[in-house]
Protein backbone atom coordinates (compact mmCIF):
# COMPACT_ATOMS: atom_id res chain seq x y z
CA UNK A 1 0.00 0.00 0.00
CA UNK A 2 2.63 2.46 0.62
CA UNK A 3 3.60 2.16 -3.14
CA UNK A 4 0.08 3.22 -4.22
CA UNK A 5 1.02 6.27 -1.76
CA UNK A 6 4.11 6.96 -3.33
CA UNK A 7 2.18 6.91 -6.91
CA UNK A 8 0.09 9.36 -5.55
CA UNK A 9 3.03 11.52 -4.87
CA UNK A 10 4.50 11.50 -8.22
CA UNK A 11 2.43 13.80 -11.20
CA UNK A 12 2.65 13.35 -14.46
CA UNK A 13 4.35 13.26 -18.08
CA UNK A 14 2.78 15.11 -20.86
CA UNK A 15 3.29 13.07 -24.39
CA UNK A 16 4.13 15.82 -27.45
CA UNK A 17 2.10 16.38 -30.33
CA UNK A 18 -1.29 14.78 -28.40
CA UNK A 19 -5.03 16.23 -29.34
CA UNK A 20 -6.34 18.69 -26.80
CA UNK A 21 -10.38 19.51 -27.33
CA UNK A 22 -10.66 22.88 -25.00
CA UNK A 23 -14.20 21.81 -24.84
CA UNK A 24 -13.57 19.02 -22.84
CA UNK A 25 -11.33 20.62 -20.80
CA UNK A 26 -14.08 23.31 -19.94
CA UNK A 27 -16.86 20.78 -19.28
CA UNK A 28 -14.64 18.72 -16.46
CA UNK A 29 -13.29 22.21 -15.21
CA UNK A 30 -16.86 23.43 -14.63
CA UNK A 31 -17.76 20.16 -13.29
CA UNK A 32 -14.76 20.01 -10.51
CA UNK A 33 -15.68 23.61 -9.69
CA UNK A 34 -19.24 22.58 -9.40
CA UNK A 35 -18.61 19.69 -7.15
CA UNK A 36 -18.04 20.73 -3.31
CA UNK A 37 -18.29 17.05 -1.39
CA UNK A 38 -18.69 13.61 -2.32
CA UNK A 39 -18.83 10.34 -1.31
CA UNK A 40 -18.89 6.92 -3.05
CA UNK A 41 -17.21 3.01 -3.35
CA UNK A 42 -13.60 2.36 -5.17
CA UNK A 43 -11.85 -0.39 -6.39
CA UNK A 44 -8.16 -0.01 -6.87
CA UNK A 45 -6.21 -1.92 -9.25
CA UNK A 46 -2.67 -2.55 -8.97
CA UNK A 47 0.22 -4.68 -9.46
CA UNK A 48 -2.54 -7.64 -10.57
CA UNK A 49 -4.06 -6.73 -7.56
CA UNK A 50 -7.90 -5.32 -6.71
CA UNK A 51 -8.89 -3.45 -3.86
CA UNK A 52 -12.30 -1.88 -2.76
CA UNK A 53 -13.15 0.71 -0.35
CA UNK A 54 -14.53 3.97 0.03
CA UNK A 55 -13.85 7.65 -1.23
CA UNK A 56 -15.03 10.46 0.36
CA UNK A 57 -14.05 14.59 -1.01
CA UNK A 58 -14.83 17.85 0.56
CA UNK A 59 -12.77 20.94 -1.15
CA UNK A 60 -11.05 22.59 -0.57
CA UNK A 61 -8.39 20.24 0.30
CA UNK A 62 -10.00 17.17 2.15
CA UNK A 63 -10.34 13.91 0.70
CA UNK A 64 -9.86 10.07 2.51
CA UNK A 65 -10.04 6.31 1.14
CA UNK A 66 -10.78 4.00 3.47
CA UNK A 67 -10.06 0.13 2.24
CA UNK A 68 -12.17 -2.75 3.22
CA UNK A 69 -9.74 -5.36 4.05
CA UNK A 70 -6.34 -3.52 5.09
CA UNK A 71 -5.83 -1.27 7.87
CA UNK A 72 -4.95 1.62 6.22
CA UNK A 73 -6.57 5.16 5.48
CA UNK A 74 -5.05 8.04 2.91
CA UNK A 75 -5.93 10.68 4.17
CA UNK A 76 -6.11 14.87 3.41
CA UNK A 77 -6.79 17.54 6.06
CA UNK A 78 -5.83 20.27 3.88
CA UNK A 79 -2.05 20.71 3.89
CA UNK A 80 -0.93 17.62 3.95
CA UNK A 81 -1.62 13.85 2.71
CA UNK A 82 -1.43 11.10 5.20
CA UNK A 83 -0.58 7.71 4.87
CA UNK A 84 -2.31 5.69 8.23
CA UNK A 85 -1.16 2.39 8.62
CA UNK A 86 -3.37 1.56 11.65
CA UNK A 87 -1.40 -1.70 12.53
CA UNK A 88 1.71 0.31 13.07
CA UNK A 89 -0.08 3.34 14.25
CA UNK A 90 2.10 5.08 12.01
CA UNK A 91 1.68 8.11 9.44
CA UNK A 92 3.55 8.75 6.38
CA UNK A 93 3.14 12.06 4.93
CA UNK A 94 3.53 14.65 1.55
CA UNK A 95 2.45 17.87 0.81
CA UNK A 96 -1.42 17.52 -0.84
CA UNK A 97 0.10 20.12 -3.61
CA UNK A 98 2.54 16.98 -4.78
CA UNK A 99 -0.29 14.69 -5.21
CA UNK A 100 -3.05 13.87 -8.24
CA UNK A 101 -5.83 14.43 -5.58
CA UNK A 102 -4.44 17.82 -5.14
CA UNK A 103 -5.81 19.15 -8.83
CA UNK A 104 -8.95 17.70 -7.87
CA UNK A 105 -9.77 19.27 -4.48
CA UNK A 106 -8.35 22.96 -4.89
CA UNK A 107 -11.11 25.81 -3.96
CA UNK A 108 -10.90 27.29 -7.88
CA UNK A 109 -10.32 24.12 -9.91
CA UNK A 110 -8.05 25.87 -13.09
CA UNK A 111 -7.16 23.32 -15.79
CA UNK A 112 -5.13 25.69 -18.07
CA UNK A 113 -3.08 27.76 -15.02
CA UNK A 114 0.59 27.77 -15.08
CA UNK A 115 1.01 24.92 -13.34
CA UNK A 116 -1.55 22.44 -14.42
CA UNK A 117 -1.25 21.36 -18.31
CA UNK A 118 -3.63 19.20 -20.11
CA UNK A 119 -1.41 17.50 -21.97
CA UNK A 120 -4.63 14.58 -24.18
CA UNK A 121 -7.93 14.16 -24.48
CA UNK A 122 -9.69 12.05 -25.57
CA UNK A 123 -13.77 11.91 -26.15
CA UNK A 124 -15.42 8.52 -26.26
CA UNK A 125 -19.48 7.67 -26.88
CA UNK A 126 -20.31 7.97 -23.08
CA UNK A 127 -17.21 9.19 -21.35
CA UNK A 128 -14.02 11.55 -22.32
CA UNK A 129 -10.67 11.35 -20.56
CA UNK A 130 -8.44 14.26 -19.54
CA UNK A 131 -4.70 13.02 -19.19
CA UNK A 132 -2.55 15.66 -17.27
CA UNK A 133 0.96 16.93 -15.82
CA UNK A 134 2.65 19.39 -13.35
CA UNK A 135 4.82 21.97 -15.71
CA UNK A 136 8.20 21.11 -14.19
CA UNK A 137 7.86 17.19 -13.37
CA UNK A 138 7.19 15.79 -16.91
CA UNK A 139 9.52 12.77 -16.86
CA UNK A 140 8.14 11.41 -13.60
CA UNK A 141 4.69 9.94 -14.88
CA UNK A 142 0.47 11.08 -15.62
CA UNK A 143 -2.67 10.90 -14.96
CA UNK A 144 -5.79 10.26 -16.62
CA UNK A 145 -9.00 11.49 -15.35
CA UNK A 146 -11.96 9.50 -17.17
CA UNK A 147 -15.44 11.62 -16.94
CA UNK A 148 -18.98 10.15 -17.32
CA UNK A 149 -21.04 12.37 -20.49
CA UNK A 150 -24.81 13.68 -19.93
CA UNK A 151 -24.40 14.40 -16.97
CA UNK A 152 -20.36 15.06 -16.47
CA UNK A 153 -19.54 13.29 -13.19
CA UNK A 154 -15.79 11.94 -12.11
CA UNK A 155 -16.15 7.93 -13.59
CA UNK A 156 -12.09 7.05 -12.57
CA UNK A 157 -8.24 8.10 -12.52
CA UNK A 158 -5.25 6.06 -13.23
CA UNK A 159 -1.82 7.48 -12.26
CA UNK A 160 0.99 5.89 -14.00
CA UNK A 161 4.31 6.44 -12.55
CA UNK A 162 7.74 6.60 -13.81
CA UNK A 163 8.80 2.83 -14.37
CA UNK A 164 5.41 2.93 -16.02
CA UNK A 165 3.44 0.73 -12.97
CA UNK A 166 0.05 2.01 -13.17
CA UNK A 167 -2.62 2.40 -10.46
CA UNK A 168 -6.29 2.37 -11.72
CA UNK A 169 -8.80 4.01 -9.31
CA UNK A 170 -12.56 3.12 -10.35
CA UNK A 171 -15.48 5.00 -9.01
CA UNK A 172 -18.89 3.56 -8.03
CA UNK A 173 -22.06 4.76 -6.99
CA UNK A 174 -20.38 8.57 -6.12
CA UNK A 175 -22.83 11.01 -4.63
CA UNK A 176 -22.97 14.61 -3.46
CA UNK A 177 -22.46 15.10 0.29
CA UNK A 178 -21.18 17.96 2.34
CA UNK A 179 -22.27 16.76 5.86
CA UNK A 180 -19.28 14.65 7.04
CA UNK A 181 -18.50 14.98 10.31
CA UNK A 182 -16.37 18.04 12.13
CA UNK A 183 -13.26 15.62 12.20
CA UNK A 184 -14.05 12.83 9.47
CA UNK A 185 -10.69 14.17 7.88
CA UNK A 186 -8.41 14.36 10.68
CA UNK A 187 -6.21 11.60 12.56
CA UNK A 188 -5.60 11.61 16.12
CA UNK A 189 -2.23 11.82 17.85
CA UNK A 190 -0.10 8.97 16.43
CA UNK A 191 3.58 8.44 15.43
CA UNK A 192 4.33 10.54 12.09
CA UNK A 193 7.38 9.40 9.93
CA UNK A 194 7.91 12.89 7.61
CA UNK A 195 9.43 12.39 4.32
CA UNK A 196 11.40 15.74 4.87
CA UNK A 197 13.16 14.00 7.49
CA UNK A 198 12.65 13.53 10.95
CA UNK A 199 9.75 12.31 13.44
CA UNK A 200 7.60 14.20 14.92
CA UNK A 201 3.89 14.15 15.99
CA UNK A 202 0.24 14.80 14.42
CA UNK A 203 -2.33 16.09 16.34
Amino acid sequence: MKRLFILLAILFCGVANASVDGALVADAEKYLNSVTGLTGKFVQTANGRQERGTFSMLRPGRVRLDYDNMPVQLISDGQDLYFFDQSLDQITTVPITSTPAGILIRKNINLTNADISVVETTDYKNSFALKMNLRGQEGLGHMTVVFDKNPVKLNSWSVVDATGATTDVAFKGLKEKTDFGKNYFQIGRHKTVSTSGGDDFYD
